[in-house]
């Protein structure tokens, strides 16, 4: 009667692992498109952009947010928008490949997965002490969900490495 257990847990740590991967393909989806916006912004009056879209959005230009926005807009150079391009396409690429791993159930992707995650940790803790949002609070624990994820992952396989290993 054990089978169908082990089965069962077996497939629900593969989907999870592939919710994960998923959730990682999307980070990278996003990231690359970030790039592709800053492709599009070269040579072009990002001030300009910038103002247009607080107009959209009906946002006075009076409001500090908004100043921040169009002073951060009149800083950005192409030497800047392409140092973005770069990071996003090499970010992104770290994503697609740890999504990929991670759906494949490959132990280099866990690793990445974890060492990333455990990373961003303590700057999720940092914005969450500037002001505790739903926002903050959701990707915080979405994070230490997978970190603690992976953690078990590597783990267990460590743990079943050394076991099969062991002779009869």
């Amino acid at each position: 009667m054990l089978l169908p257990k082990n089965i069962d847990r077996h497939r629900a740590q593969k989907n999870l692992l592939r919710a994960v991967a998923t959730l990682e393909f999307a980070k990278g989806l996003g990231v690359l498109i970030v790039g592709i916006v800053a492709i599009l912004l070269l040579h072009k009056d990002v001030w300009v952009i910038a103002e247009s879209i607080l107009a959209v959005l009906h946002i006075s230009t009076d409001r500090r947010s908004a100043q921040l926005f169009l002073d951060w807009a009149d800083d950005l150079t192409d030497a800047r928008l392409w140092l973005a391009v770069k990071l996003s396409f090499v970010y992104a690429a770290l994503r697609f490949a740890e999504g990929y791993g991670l759906w494949k159930g490959r132990t280099w992707a866990e690793w990445i997965a974890f060492l990333s995650g455990m990373l961003l940790v303590p700057f999720e803790i940092r914005e969450l002490l500037r002001g505790i949002t739903w926002l903050r609070s959701g990707v915080f624990l979405v994070n230490v969900a997978v970190v603690l994820y992976m953690a078990f992952l590597l783990r267990e396989g460590r743990r079943l490495r050394r076991l099969s290993s062991q002779p009869d």
